[in-house]
């Protein structure tokens, strides 16, 4: 396809023939002539000339190779990328919230184990702290004091336990242990004590049978205190048959006994 200054280069040069053709012509008549205007035929004969002349610079057509292969490969492979994209950020995201989510349970266990190790040391330290000094009136919100409690604890919980008052039966015989083992066995507990930090303390100051009757004990309080689950009557009512046997003035000299 031609340009315009392709054209425009023929014309041109087609004019300058015509003219050198025209002057020519005159030069070799004997006398002068008027100048005729050149036809179109004329110019069509010029340009047809000029543009069959090789010298002549004109259209010219160049061709490439190319893989057609290659092209097609590359944008295969293009849309494929494209088309799995959003599933590579997706598997990015998670992978990031994954580690994140290790780092944080990392950070809880560490955080868990410090304070088991915060308590077992300070439990080592009660445990060997001579009983002196003012005994606490309460343990937590719990209120031990001798005369606040009636003098059959495991009656007086067995009773409000039939009249339907659980809660507060196990209150009453979680409240009884702790004033027996502070006034009566000498067991260190402090007003800041949780419950397993009391069984800790009183593994060294009960008897054996004592000791698993008081972890029994703490797990039915546990159990109804923060989970809101209710042991069975049965399982109340041993408890209430027993809380005298195990943890009663008479049985202190036994306990002691046992940790010489």
């Amino acid at each position: 396809m031609r340009s315009a200054r392709t054209r425009l280069r023929l014309l041109a040069w087609a004019f300058a023939i015509a003219g050198a053709a025209g002057a020519t012509g005159a030069a070799s008549a004997a006398a002068p002539a008027p100048a005729q205007a050149l036809t179109r035929e004329q110019v069509n004969a010029a340009v047809e000339r000029l543009r069959a002349d090789p010298n002549l610079p004109g259209t010219r057509t160049e061709r490439k190779l190319r893989f057609k292969d290659s092209d097609a490969k590359e944008e295969e492979t293009k849309k494929k990328e494209g088309s799995v994209g959003w599933l590579r950020d997706m598997v990015k995201a998670v992978a990031e919230g994954a580690r994140w989510l290790v780092w944080g349970l990392a950070a809880l266990l560490l955080a868990w184990v410090l304070l088991r190790i915060q308590g077992w040391v300070r439990v080592r330290a009660e445990r060997g702290r001579p009983a002196h000094g003012p005994l606490p009136s309460h343990v937590g919100s719990l209120d031990i004091r001798p005369e606040s409690l009636p003098d059959d604890i495991g009656l007086g919980a067995a009773e409000l336990w039939r009249r339907g008052q659980q809660r507060a039966a196990l209150s009453l015989l979680y409240r009884g242990a702790l004033s027996r083992l502070v006034h009566v066995h000498a067991v260190p507990v402090r007003a800041a004590s949780t419950e397993g930090e009391c069984v800790a303390l009183a593994s060294g100051r009960l008897a054996p049978a004592a000791q698993g009757f008081f972890v029994a004990l703490v797990d039915a309080w546990q159990l109804a205190a923060y989970s809101g689950r209710l042991p069975s009557t049965a399982e109340v009512l041993a408890v209430c048959g027993e809380f005298d046997r195990h943890l009663s003035p008479a049985a202190a000299p036994v306990a002691a006994e046992a940790t010489r």
